[in-house]
This record gives structure tokens, sequence and C-alpha cells, in this order.
């Protein structure tokens, strides 16, 4: 992804006609809010449905960030997830309950679906 680029959005429209039809596998991973991909809580990004890859309207963590659609990543054959951190207990129980209250939880996967967690963000798993 061309995310050093002036023109963001020109990037993202660049990069989405470069993608194949379909991803084999997207490697995620989820922060404690639940973000996904850069798919960030409360920004509109997250409603962008007529994209493959999209700019968040707002800066978050400091940086407008370029990301994969829902529709992109539901189209994925693959989604290996890799979650760590005891900060992230919260976020992998609603990733795997498909709660909609978070980012993550709005990914619903096309094909197979693998979670790897360390026990502190799965404990007593």
């Amino acid at each position: 992804m061309p995310v050093t680029a002036e023109d963001l959005d020109a990037a993202a429209d660049r990069y989405a006609e470069s993608l194949p039809e379909a991803l084999d596998l997207a490697h995620l991973g989820i922060g404690p809010d639940g973000h996904t991909a850069s798919l960030v809580p409360g920004d509109p990004v997250l409603e962008v449905t007529d994209k493959r890859v999209a700019v968040t309207s707002g800066e978050y963590q400091g940086v407008r960030r370029m990301t994969l659609t829902y529709p992109e990543l539901h189209r994925t054959r693959k989604l290996l997830w890799v979650v760590t951190g005891e900060e992230k207990v919260d976020a992998l129980q609603k990733l795997l309950a498909q709660d909609p209250s978070t980012p993550s939880g709005r990914v619903v996967p096309g094909g197979d679906s693998l979670i790897l967690a360390d026990r502190a963000a799965a404990p007593g798993a």
C-alpha cells in the first residue's frame, strides 16, 4: 500500500486497481479499541462499500490511514488474525462474537478464518 503518497485518495484508487480479483490471504491484527486493517472506530471509512481501498477521513494516532474496506475483506479467501496482549481481551471476545460495536467484529469472512492469540489475549483458552 502506498501509504506515504502525497495524495492518499488517488494512491488508494491506484492500489485498488492493482489488486487481484480477490485476495488469497489477509493478515490482520486488532487494536485494543477493536480497530483492524485501519478500519477505525467512528470513522466514515467504516461505511465505504463502493471501493476496495479507502482512506480514513481524519487522523487516527496522528496519521490518515489507507485500508482495505469491508467488501474487500469479506471476499478474501483466508483471513489470518494475530492477537496479542492482555489489553486486547475484550476486542478478541467481540471479534469471536462478531459484535458489530467494533470494526473487527464487523468483518465477516467469506472464506476460512484462523485466529492466533497468545495467552494474555485469550486467558483460559
